[in-house]
């Protein structure tokens, strides 16, 4: 698995109505694989989040709407940024990954978190629990989840999850990429060195630096070679001269790169990839869905990632 350069769809607010909805998310992955990016990715959740919109704007659940994307792209990979793992039992979301990787053809990627969004916990009747317990199911939740993927049965008596001979057929590969998402140092950092493929870094730009030197200690704490785990950042992007509202809250804060493409492809390249990261992840809510703003930004992009190979 490489992740270099990856969309993620953050929003379905598109001002169509329902109908037109998915086959606007069906375009923008079409775009994106023509374009060159080799990764598409929606968000997990039910609600949408603070920062992009109001509760109750449109959001499509994950994994089915990933199983229809698999039939409408033939080669970029599909994922979530991320699952949240309080949302399924994980001999399920065992079940949906390896569903989406054969339906795929191999392309499936776990993305996968602790979970955080409470309001949704709240409302739809999840629970949500402290923040230690979430990441005690999170690190119980990848045991059971890994051995599955790799054709293992897996027995597990954990404080929060319990299997018996789990059983996970049909398989399309032997290993199934998992990737983490956040930026928690202690806890999310030391889970990615023991038990992930890729580790997407949640923070502002000029964190990234610190990030990666405590993701190499982390690494270093279990003798993993910190090469052996690839790593991105994920980026809100806003590309000049598209009428792009700026009414969006993530499209002002330290995750943020405005202006050309050229621009952002500087950008990207000096403050991301030149001090370490391997890859990116953009998402472009303000722009909804605008044909073209895809393929221009990834026209810029493709080099500069490209050329850390």
């Amino acid at each position: 698995m490489t992740i270099r350069l990856g969309l993620q769809i953050p929003n379905f607010s598109y001002g169509t109505p329902v109908a037109e909805l998915f086959p606007a998310v069906i375009a923008q992955a079409r775009e994106a694989e023509a374009a060159g990016f080799d990764t598409v990715l929606l968000m997990d959740h039910f609600y949408q989040l603070p920062g992009l919109g109001e509760p109750d704007q449109p959001m499509l659940e994950a994994y089915t709407a990933l199983g229809a994307l698999a039939t409408a792209v033939e080669h970029v990979q599909l994922s979530t940024l991320v699952t949240g793992n309080t949302y399924r039992n994980p001999t399920l979301l065992a079940k949906e990954i390896t569903t989406l990787d054969v339906v795929s053809g191999g392309r499936a990627i776990l993305g996968l978190g602790a979970g955080w969004f409470e309001l949704e916990h709240q409302q739809l009747g999840f629970e949500f629990g402290t923040f230690t317990e979430r990441f005690e199911k999170l690190e119980e939740a990848l045991q059971i989840i890994i051995g599955m993927l790799h054709g293992e049965r897996p027995t597990f008596n954990g404080k929060w999850y319990h299997t018996e001979n789990a059983i996970n057929e049909p398989r399309y590969r032997d290993h199934i990429p998992v990737m983490l998402g956040g930026s928690g140092e202690k806890k999310t950092f030391r889970l990615a060195a023991r038990y992930a493929d890729h580790l997407n870094i949640i923070a502002d730009i000029d964190q990234l630096p610190a990030k990666l030197d405590v993701l190499r200690q982390r690494c270093g704490e279990i003798d993993r070679d910190p090469a052996s785990l690839e790593t991105s950042a994920l980026l809100t992007v806003v590309l000049d001269g598209h009428g792009a509202p700026t009414d969006i809250d993530e499209a002002r804060g330290g995750r943020a790169v405005v202006g050309t493409a050229d621009h952002i492809a500087d950008e990207i390249k000096r403050r991301i990839i030149d001090v370490g990261v391997d890859g990116v992840i953009i998402n472009l809510p303000t722009h909804r869905y605008t044909p073209g703003v895809i393929t221009e930004v990834g026209q810029a992009l493709k080099p500069v990632v490209e050329a850390s190979r």
